[in-house]
């Protein structure tokens, strides 16, 4: 995972029925790169067993201020930190920090450190909802501290509410984004995502299998690269605080909110599966099966990508999106050259673990000038690094 690399991340475990979701937190940690040094309060041993951490991580775990060859521990690991994590973050050890109280290794870690800081709490709904808690917790993000909110689910003892912690990956994608380089900082992206729904009648439409996951993946790395970025989607999927989401249903609807916010873009990202045709007349009222099979005549849509390659202006870089089935390259190639783009980013959807609705994808990426980038199956999040890194790569070579 881009950002990760070579990083080295502090991770807290605190001592909640949620440090059984922390073993996952380390792991793809490692796994992206990151150099983890896990440091365990005493509650967090009842829940999962130091060696468990221990296997997984860079470095043994940490459990006391006192268990160390070091003298102040809790100053190195600070100092060297890149990040200090705590996942999960107990009602404890939120108050112990916001408050200055240094009661163990973690907490003195957390006080010791200048590096960036953030915390997933996990706690039954009753102390979630605490204005003490919460108060705290004000207090640390008003401080800078990154707070990964809890979800609401299944908690310890069968009850059902927030508390939960944020699941593993979406934890992993904050730190990412956390330490991401800004290589984007003062651009201004606009992106696409998701698949038109072209109405027959008032319940049926014409549409595609696109879920918007690519696009609202390059929106969120965008963001957290430090460009600012609006989002024209079809999908209702969350989105990064700082992303402008412009929600959008039809491919006239998406044509207008493109073609109105594309001059003040630097980069444009055409995530979006938009429909070729449409129905010329949609039915006022829904068609019923007892009138027959009804004849729909369809009517091409305006080609956004197209009037965009005539509309650009000297700098702007324009990335275009094949989902293709067959010979992709082909397909692909044929497309960047007939629309003028710097990119163009292909993707055999019949592939699998590639196609709509996965998570994961595998990529082409081509430029007029022979560039050409073959991405290994990945998550989408890091499908949206490589083709950032691509535009960069282009824009710094002025081909895009």
């Amino acid at each position: 995972m881009g950002g990760l690399q070579g990083r080295r991340v502090v991770l807290g475990v605190s001592g909640g029925i949620a440090a059984y979701k922390a073993v996952d937190v380390c792991r793809r940690l490692v796994d992206a790169g990151a150099h983890v040094t896990p440091v365990m309060t005493e509650g967090a041993t009842k829940f999962v067993g130091a060696a468990t951490f221990s296997a997984l991580a860079s470095e043994p775990v940490r459990t006391s201020l006192w268990d160390s060859p070091e003298p102040i521990p809790h100053t190195r690991l600070g100092q060297t930190a890149d990040l200090v994590l705590v996942a999960p973050a107990t009602a404890r050890v939120i108050g112990c920090y916001a408050n200055g109280i240094s009661d163990d290794l973690l907490t003195a870690t957390l006080l010791a450190t200048r590096a960036p800081v953030m915390i997933c709490p996990a706690m039954h709904t009753e102390m979630w909802e605490q204005p003490a808690v919460q108060l705290n917790l004000d207090l640390l993000r008003a401080r800078g501290v990154t707070v990964v909110d809890p979800g609401i689910g299944r908690l310890a003892g069968g009850d059902v509410g927030a508390g939960r912690m944020a699941e593993p990956a979406d934890i992993v994608a904050a730190v990412a984004g956390v330490l991401a380089p800004q290589d984007l900082g003062g651009l201004e992206i606009l992106v696409t995502a998701g698949g038109t729904r072209e109405p027959i009648d008032p319940v049926r439409f014409v549409g595609n299998r696109s879920s918007g996951k690519q696009g609202h993946a390059l929106a969120d790395e965008a963001a957290a690269r430090g460009a600012r970025v609006v989002l024209v989607t079809t999908a209702g999927r969350p989105v990064a605080g700082d992303v402008e989401r412009v929600l959008v249903e039809t491919a006239a609807e998406m044509e207008d909110a493109v073609l109105t916010r594309a001059a003040d873009a630097d980069v444009v990202l055409m995530a979006a599966a938009v429909a070729d045709f449409r129905p010329k007349a949609a039915a006022p009222e829904k068609i019923k099966k007892s009138d027959g099979v009804p004849e729909i005549v369809l009517e091409p849509t305006t080609d956004i990508l197209a009037e965009l390659g005539r509309r650009r202006r000297p700098g702007q870089t324009l990335v275009g999106f094949a989902a293709e089935t067959g010979d992709v390259r082909s397909y692909a190639l044929s497309k960047l050259r007939a629309k003028g783009l710097d990119l163009v980013v292909a993707n055999d959807v019949s592939a699998p673990g590639a196609g709509f609705e996965h998570d994961t994808n595998r990529v082409l990426v081509l430029g007029p000038d022979g560039f050409e980038i073959e991405g290994s199956l990945m998550d989408k999040r890091a499908v949206a690094r490589l083709v950032l890194d691509a535009v960069i790569d282009r824009r710094k070579s002025g081909e895009g």
